[in-house]
């Protein structure tokens, strides 16, 4: 069988002995909010209103558990791993105060884990094991121009020797040999050696490739008397020799301009059993704002980043390999902005919707396309609306995933543009010739906006602001449910909390949703005040757990092969009328590229229900999803975990 066709007030109790919940009054879509609160609050409590448009709550942790969460993905015990690392906060950065938590939704505990590095603007994606791999964060804060008290920048290291590489520590002294200034590197680095070039027909020697490194040097004096304005040769300090000769420095401007954030190499898998951070071998390059997204075969794929400089990445992209815990670079090189959405489709290659969260040149791997990584060829898709309007959009698989039809939501200008998009756009990748088409419009053009699949195969679009981190007041407090059969919003209850720059959403198995995060640039309209981070967490009931009983499913195989079946018990398996497995969400930074809901095919006898997973690898990747069975009124059941291998 196939799929058949101003002030509010808050009453707070406690759940467990660790977390506070807040039940909040919304604005609801089309209520006016005349007469008292009281009376607000009894209108959108009545059961009609919430069947209609759902209802949102307000999750406060006690003081000492609350972080600025930056990252949030659901593991398979059902339980929420929140990653804040310094949570952008220099002060807990200079501290070394890294922070995580483990939530559980469920039973309301909440749990300090320690935190190995700096995770804050890390990368993550599922892995078929059940763990979450992380790979990247912060090295270095970012510091604004006028900020800068010593000249600084990007030094390439020479090594011309053919027979052996060169290491140079922290704090190795370059002196310029044409302006005499003098600066010294912050960290160590390793500059191969040359290479030995010869004629292939003749086989004469036609000289060396030098070795390169990239280190990043700052004057040893504050000042702007040290700053230099062109290129200069640096000779090395304490190197003798031939190793003066064949070692040297090269540097362009060194000077006092914005210093941007810089990326670690350390990547870890996080065991969501033993709740602990698992230290495996470090990327090739380092990261700060990377995607790491899930390949045919199983390993992952990291993309993108600020490396170690406080550059972008150049191109150079690199893969994980779960069976040995190791990262090889790809063959190829291919540039992206910072965050890329980046999505694997059902013939393995790579589906870049031009969604990023910024930093890179607005003219260098902007447009969207299909990537067939192993080739490195990149087949533009035309038609893309706004697509200056790109940075801060977000992309979902429409669900489901067997449609191959994605949808871009919203986003704006590049950096700190006022620009923003109120469009969404549309491609149906099994088309022959794939196009971007607009859909729905939203109401207001809108930065961040978070979105998640549904159990129901409807989208809840959510949140967001008008400007850049939510600049001038512009946080969008409004939510939609968007009906991928009749390609049309519907306005749901209105949420408390706004949400901006570094906020998110999660599928709970319980068919809840849960929204992380925000971090405003300012706190007032004016752009006076500086902005507070948002550290409460806001569930979103949505209307089809108000009303009709739920399915029950139970039993059944806690794992499935493709293209096996599985049996599972429900009082009411005759009544269903489509199963999906959701695959949970790994988000940050308006990018979810793990979520996905697959339609199972099934059988119903009795109680008795029967689905097959699909043969496709590339469509089902190995892990951990949540099934799903929702019946003919559109009431999922709870979420059973089936792990596919």
């Amino acid at each position: 069988m196939r799929d058949r066709a101003g002030r509010r007030r808050a009453r707070r109790f406690a759940i467990g002995t660790t977390v506070v919940i807040a039940l909040a009054g919304m604005n609801g879509p089309w209520l006016y909010r005349f007469g008292s609160e009281k009376y607000h609050q009894y209108t959108i409590n009545k059961p009609e209103y919430k069947a209609e448009n759902g209802k949102w709550e307000v999750v406060e942790f006690p003081a000492k558990y609350r972080q600025n969460t930056i990252h949030a993905a659901l593991l398979h015990t059902g339980k929420v791993l929140l990653v804040a690392g310094s949570g952008n906060d220099q002060e807990n950065f200079d501290a070394k105060q890294y922070d995580t938590r483990v939530w559980d939704p469920v039973e309301g505990t909440v749990k300090k884990v320690p935190t190995p590095n700096d995770l804050f603007c890390t990368g993550h994606t599922q892995l078929a094991n059940g763990n979450l791999l992380i790979a990247g964060g912060t090295k270095r804060y970012e510091k604004l121009k006028g900020d800068v008290e010593k000249a600084g920048g990007l030094m390439i290291v020479h090594n011309e020797n053919p027979d052996k590489p060169m290491t140079l520590p922290a704090g190795t002294i370059f002196t310029g040999k044409e302006n005499g200034k003098t600066f010294v590197s912050k960290d160590p680095v390793l500059v191969p050696r040359a290479e030995k070039n010869f004629d292939e027909e003749t086989g004469e020697f036609l000289g060396n490739t030098p070795g390169y490194g990239r280190i990043y040097v700052e004057a040893q004096k504050k000042g702007a008397e040290y700053e230099t304005g062109t290129q200069d040769n640096y000779r090395i300090e304490g190197l003798e020799g031939e190793d003066a000769r064949n070692t040297y420095g090269i540097a362009e401007k060194l000077a006092l301009d914005k210093k941007d954030f810089q990326g670690i190499r350390d990547a870890f898998e996080f065991d969501p059993v033993a709740e602990k951070y698992v230290k495996v071998d470090p990327m090739h390059e380092a990261r700060w704002y990377p995607t790491l997204t899930t390949l045919s075969d199983g390993k992952i794929l990291s993309v993108s980043g600020l490396d170690d400089i406080g550059q972008l990445v150049p191109g150079k992209n690199e893969v994980y390999d779960p069976e040995t815990q190791e990262w090889t670079y790809t063959e190829e090189e291919r540039q992206f902005p910072t965050y890329p959405a980046l999505f694997l489709t059902r013939e393995g290659k790579i589906f870049y919707s031009g969604s990023n969260a910024g930093y890179g040149p607005d003219d260098v791997g902007r447009d969207p396309g299909i990537w067939d990584v192993e080739t490195n060829e990149f087949t533009e898709i035309p038609g893309m609306s706004d697509a200056n309007m790109l940075e801060t959009s977000a992309t979902v698989l429409l669900p489901p995933a067997q449609d191959e039809r994605y949808m871009v939501v919203g986003g704006g200008g590049v950096g700190e543009s006022r620009l923003a998009s109120e469009k969404t756009r549309l491609v149906d990748l099994s088309a022959d010739e794939p196009r971007f088409t607009d859909g729905p419009s939203l109401e207001k053009g809108t930065r961040y906006p978070q979105v998640s699949v549904l159990p129901t195969d409807e989208v809840l679009v959510s949140g967001g602001s008008e400007d850049y981190r939510g600049r001038s007041d512009s946080n969008i407090l409004q939510a939609r449910i968007y009906d991928t059969e009749a390609d049309e919003f519907r306005r749901v209850a209105d949420p408390l909390v706004g949400r901006n720059y570094h906020s998110g959403s999660i599928l709970l198995p319980d068919g809840r949703v849960m929204f992380f995060g925000s971090d405003s640039l300012f706190a007032d309209k004016a752009n006076t005040k500086p902005g507070e981070f948002e550290q409460r967490i806001e569930i979103y009931t949505p209307p089809y757990l108000y009303g009709e009983d739920r399915p029950d499913l139970a039993d059944g195989p806690e794992s499935i092969g493709r293209g096996e079946s599985g049996t599972f018990t429900s009082s009411v398996a005759e009544s269903i009328e489509k199963v999906r497995l959701i695959r949970p969400s790994a988000s940050t930074h308006v990018t979810d590229v793990d979520q996905r809901s697959i339609a199972l095919d099934f059988e119903a006898e009795g109680d008795r229900l029967t689905v097959t997973v699909p043969e496709n690898a590339n469509l089902v990747q190995a892990g951990w999803y949540m099934m799903f069975a929702t019946d003919g009124n559109g009431v999922p059941s709870k979420a059973r975990w089936v792990r596919v291998p």
